[in-house]
């Protein structure tokens, strides 16, 4: 995230100087405010237009940054398609060399995400017996930038499961023995963070975190 606010950061406040300019500008070939006036009214007004698109926009160029960054290029491993989880084997540090768009954080975790999309069905997602190891899924909506759901130790336990990811217009049923999440616009990032101990710790988590997966919904819920 810190990445793409660096990214865009620039050309946004380019953005915002040339609209404050071509309006201030506007103003005086027309003949309007005196200059106190004219600069305050053109700040006021900049800055309600500034707020509400950074408010709207903002989320959507971060968030689907992404989006953009996991089916073009991946984590390492090349393209990873829509509904697909990757787990990076390498810890935040040594992924910072490779230029990975989650080289951020502690070394003590080792990162895996994706991008999902119920449009076109549900999908279920699912992660293995964690052994009381600390692990998380964060899903962020793209729309507003908040997290919406949590799967983890510290939210739904570390046994094996399975979360059955759908719209919130989706009347099928939920199959048994699952868990559902409700998607609040169709996509969202997915992403996740499995506890390493040590050095030696590292391969089991990794092995552990690539059995975390998503999946088509089984078919005779994919239909109402």
């Amino acid at each position: 995230m810190n990445r793409l606010i660096l990214k865009y950061g620039t050309p946004v406040t380019i953005a915002i100087l040339a609209v404050f300019a071509w309006v201030t500008s506007r103003r005086i070939a027309a003949g309007g405010l005196g200059s106190i006036d004219l600069l305050a009214g053109t700040a006021v007004a900049v800055w309600v237009t500034g707020t509400v698109v950074f408010i709207y926009f903002w989320p959507r160029i971060t968030v689907g940054g992404f989006k953009r960054t996991f089916v073009r290029r991946g984590l390492g491993g090349g393209p990873i398609p829509v509904n697909t989880i990757y787990a990076v084997p390498e810890s935040p540090s040594q992924s910072a060399l490779s230029g990975s768009v989650i080289a951020t954080g502690t070394d003590d975790v080792l990162y895996f995400g994706g991008w999902l999309d119920v449009g076109a069905g549900p999908r279920v997602l699912h992660v293995p017996e964690m052994h009381r190891r600390y692990y998380s899924v964060q899903f962020t909506d793209p729309t507003s930038g908040a997290n919406f759901a949590y799967v983890g130790k510290r939210t739904t336990g570390t046994a094996a499961g399975d979360f059955f990811l759908c719209e919130p217009a989706w009347r099928g049923a939920t199959p048994a023995g699952m868990t559902r999440i409700e998607v609040p616009h169709k996509e969202a990032l997915l992403i996740g963070r499995a506890f390493v101990a040590d050095d030696a710790d590292r391969r089991t988590a990794y092995e552990l975190a690539k059995l975390v997966q998503l999946t088509p919904a089984p078919e005779e819920h994919d239909h109402e």
